[in-house]
């Protein structure tokens, strides 16, 4: 049998595979990637991009072509709660709602503030086409669509697969330092013990991507996502979310959309040949010509691995955890881990870091994807309650829901009433759509990062407030600096597998400092000043924690490793004990 040697072996080429195999070949790591599917997905299902994946995305030169083929950011600002897009009754064609979300409207300012890239929008089923192009132009990582795992063997120095060509039946062997399952827990995760626990079975969501005329019906192009309450009905077909698809116009306009129902794994009441008809009811227009290219299924679930893998085998997302739709976690934290994965693999198979700090992944990801689906579970969970803010009541005769709206819609002071409870209770969605800190603030405590004994920021209960911090573990915060006379993010002068000492006008002892860390390991350590003159508004100087003859060592995933607020008495040590520590070098 046929052998193929390679640092790496990616089973399975979803979003997360494919950002894996991009992430290595930046750091010069070979990989091989088999996908038992001949395409990528077929399916829209995730599309929201969150900012901390949009940055990753712009280190590897990947967010501008999202940008270029997805939503613009004055088409996805904001979300919206309608009755119908049709109909010439009193309740019909109202917006009931709508709230800024994604860093859109009145969150604009914040965002921006807080990181050089957009939050940004592109359904699955474009934004794979994107990565696997992107995998594909560095030759040495190599794409096997049509390829399946069947089996594995690890043992002391590697792991042994066995793949078959499902087009021409041939099986070949497959050498690897390391196996990352990215199979969605088909295939590896149940060989390694690894079982997803929490809960699950709780609602099948039913997705129908479709080709319809919206042009003369919307008259408001900004939100991201429509959701429709039919007052006067009750069930899974009287409410519903619709998103643009695209792929050339995002607004009216678009060519194809989603249209999202949920019901409950055993509602009899479901059909799908009765889909289109039912969205032509929920939406009232009932002469509205529907062209439906797939219906798709999924259960909606919040689990979560017991463990990410063991010895040199490792699992990333879905296979290592699975959220609620709510709040665009899943897709967003499977990118992360192959973000946080990458630079550790490449460390390992540079020879530069010791067997330990994989376990470190493990130990980073795994508490930030417990947070993630939790958080996902509750703000689905809490659409619930927003039911009740618009005065819905479940089982509730279809005239005292439509009575409520009427209240809302009412100019009397009993509408003041309803609108003041609406407003109140709706708000509570911001959970879900101005996640700023739960995108942006979540922080790693492993033996790869070199803890300085200070208490971590506060961390919003909503998840909207996210609060800056050099602090060891958490992102590196952004601002714009001139460095070389290029104004440039602070996360330009990171990450790509490099790790990089900032330091301060005063800080000319930690360029020694780095070459004997470098010398006494063999890792290159970067050193970049930011002065008075490179940061002129003093952006950087409130954000960096430490004074001008101090230091932060960025790791290569952009999250500070190590800070000293000032300079220590041997700066060369200091430097070479933190680096060592992050490497698990003993």
């Amino acid at each position: 049998m046929n052998t193929l040697e390679t640092p790496v072996l990616i089973c399975g080429g979803g979003g997360s595979g494919l950002s894996l195999s991009t992430f290595l070949s930046a750091q010069g790591i070979a990989s091989i990637l088999v996908e038992r599917h001949d395409s990528t997905s077929h399916l829209p299902k995730a599309h929201y991009l969150n900012q901390r994946t949009m940055e990753i995305f712009r280190e590897y030169g990947i967010a501008d072509e999202i940008y270029k083929q997805g939503t613009p950011m004055e088409n996805m600002g904001c979300v919206a709660w309608l009755t119908s897009l049709g109909g010439d009754g009193p309740l019909d064609r109202k917006t009931i709602y709508k709230m800024d979300a994604f860093g859109g409207g009145s969150t604009a300012p914040t965002y921006e503030a807080d990181s050089p890239a957009r939050s940004g929008n592109l359904p699955l089923i474009r934004l794979e086409p994107v990565l696997r192009q992107f995998a594909e132009k560095n030759p040495i990582g190599s794409l096997r669509f049509s390829h399946e795992l069947l089996s594995f063997e690890q043992d002391a120095d590697g792991v042994t697969s066995r793949v078959k060509n499902l087009k021409t039946g041939e099986e070949f062997e497959v050498r690897s330092q390391y196996l990352v399952g990215a199979d969605r827990g088909r295939t590896i995760g149940p060989k390694l013990g690894i079982e997803l626990q929490g809960a699950t079975n709780l609602i099948d969501m039913v997705a129908t991507h479709m080709s319809a005329d919206f042009s003369k019906h919307i008259d408001d192009d900004s939100p991201l996502i429509r959701w429709f309450i039919n007052p006067e009905g009750g069930g899974g077909w009287n409410s519903g979310a619709m998103v643009a698809m695209g792929p050339n116009h995002w607004d009216r306009r678009s060519e194809e959309w989603v249209f999202h129902f949920a019901f409950r794994p055993d509602d009899p009441e479901f059909d799908e040949s009765l889909i289109a008809p039912r969205i032509r009811d929920l939406l009232k227009l009932p002469e509205l010509d529907i062209k439906v290219h797939k219906v798709s299924h999924w259960i909606v679930e919040a689990v979560l691995a017991n463990h990410y893998g063991s010895g040199r085998c490792v699992v990333i997302g879905d296979a290592a955890h699975r959220h609620p739709p709510t709040s665009g976690l899943g897709l967003n934290s499977g990118i992360q881990d192959a973000h946080n994965l990458a630079w550790k693999l490449a460390a390992l198979v540079r020879g530069e870091a010791g067997p330990e700090l994989l376990a470190t992944y493990e130990q980073e990801r795994r508490p930030v994807a417990e947070r993630n689906t939790k958080w996902a579970l509750f703000t689905f969970m809490n659409h619930f309650v927003t039911d009740a803010g618009f005065g819905l009541i479940a089982g509730a005769p279809p005239e005292v829901n439509a009575a409520a709206f009427h209240m809302i819609m009412s100019p009397s002071y009993e509408g003041d009433w309803a609108r003041a409870r609406m407003h109140e209770v709706v708000q509570t969605q911001r959970m879900e759509f101005q996640a700023h800190d739960l995108e942006l603030g979540f922080s790693y405590d492993s033996a790869a990062v070199v803890a300085d004994g200070t208490d971590a920021p506060p961390r919003a209960p909503m998840g909207d407030v996210y609060t800056p911090t050099t602090r060891p573990g958490h992102r590196l915060p952004h601002a714009w600096v001139t460095v070389q006379g290029k104004r440039q993010s602070t996360h330009d002068l990171c990450g790509r597998g490099r790790h990089v000492l900032i330091t301060g006008a005063n800080g000319k002892a930690w360029n020694a400092a780095a070459g004997a860390a470098a010398k006494a390991l063999g890792v290159p350590v970067e050193v970049v000043v930011i002065d008075a003159v490179a940061d002129p508004d003093g952006t950087w100087a409130a954000l960096r924690g430490i004074a001008d003859d101090g230091a932060l060592l960025v790791r290569p995933d952009t999250h500070v490793g190590w800070r000293s607020v000032g300079s220590p008495a041997a700066p060369g040590a200091a430097l070479t004990d933190a680096l060592r520590g992050i490497l698990a070098r003993t």
